[in-house]
């Protein structure tokens, strides 16, 4: 166990230090929710919209946002030549889960940025902050987990093509999305609240363990191929 944790942890720490040097996926998870959110907000202009219709919005720039930023949690790794010195010296399930909270980390610091971007572009308010504040958590747990997958499987059996993660990555993430959506709404509405979430908040947490325990036993088979 304590050699899994010392992989694990070796694994985060390194691509940490890289993302923050880099900044790569900072810059593009960043720059594509805010412009994408300015253009919404242009495109809408002062008319009011419904919480359904703000919920859709700041979802799908999540996700798209997500599937061009985390694209390349593998595929930064064949660029640079180090997948076989991690294939030697890191675990399976190690390498999978370290770069999984990357991704998590990465993805809940967008989230906060493009609700208070969101708020303040879209004048939304939030009734609930809790309610948002745990859907957020629960989709970006499942969102990373479907991404870090996906990209691992596009990176050893296509030689590094991100442009394939999207393709991919939307079809499995539905479920996902509908129920984000259906509690981010519940959270803008003063009359709805955890009662109304509390099936969309179930539905998040079901996915996001379903997916990553099958990525977790799936993944040493599309790791070491």
């Amino acid at each position: 166990m304590k050699v899994w944790l010392r992989g694990f942890w070796a694994v985060f720490e390194k691509d940490i230090k890289l993302e923050l040097r880099a900044r790569y996926a900072i810059h593009m998870l960043l720059l594509f929710a805010l412009s994408a959110l300015v253009v919404v907000a242009f495109a809408v202009g002062p008319s009011p919209l419904s919480a359904q219709v703000q919920a859709a919005l700041l979802w799908m720039v999540i996700l798209f946002a997500a599937a061009v930023g985390l694209g390349r949690a593998f595929i930064s790794e064949e660029e640079r030549g180090t997948i076989l010195l991690l294939q030697l010296n890191v675990r399976p399930g190690a390498v999978y889960s370290g770069k999984l909270l990357v991704n998590f980390v990465l993805l809940l610091a967008l989230n906060l940025v493009a609700v208070g971007a969101f708020a303040l572009l879209l004048g939304a308010e939030v009734a609930w902050p809790g309610l948002l504040v745990l859907t957020l958590i629960l989709g970006s747990i499942g969102l990373a987990g479907a991404t870090t997958l996906l990209s691992a499987l596009i990176a050893r059996a296509a030689g590094g093509r991100g442009a394939l993660l999207p393709v991919l990555l939307f079809p499995v993430l539905v479920p996902l999305l509908l129920a984000a959506v259906d509690a981010t709404r519940s959270a803008l509405l003063v009359a709805e609240g955890w009662t109304v979430a509390a099936d969309a908040l179930l539905t998040l947490l079901g996915f996001g363990g379903a997916v990553i325990t099958a990525a977790v036993l799936l993944f040493e088979y599309i790791w070491l191929d």
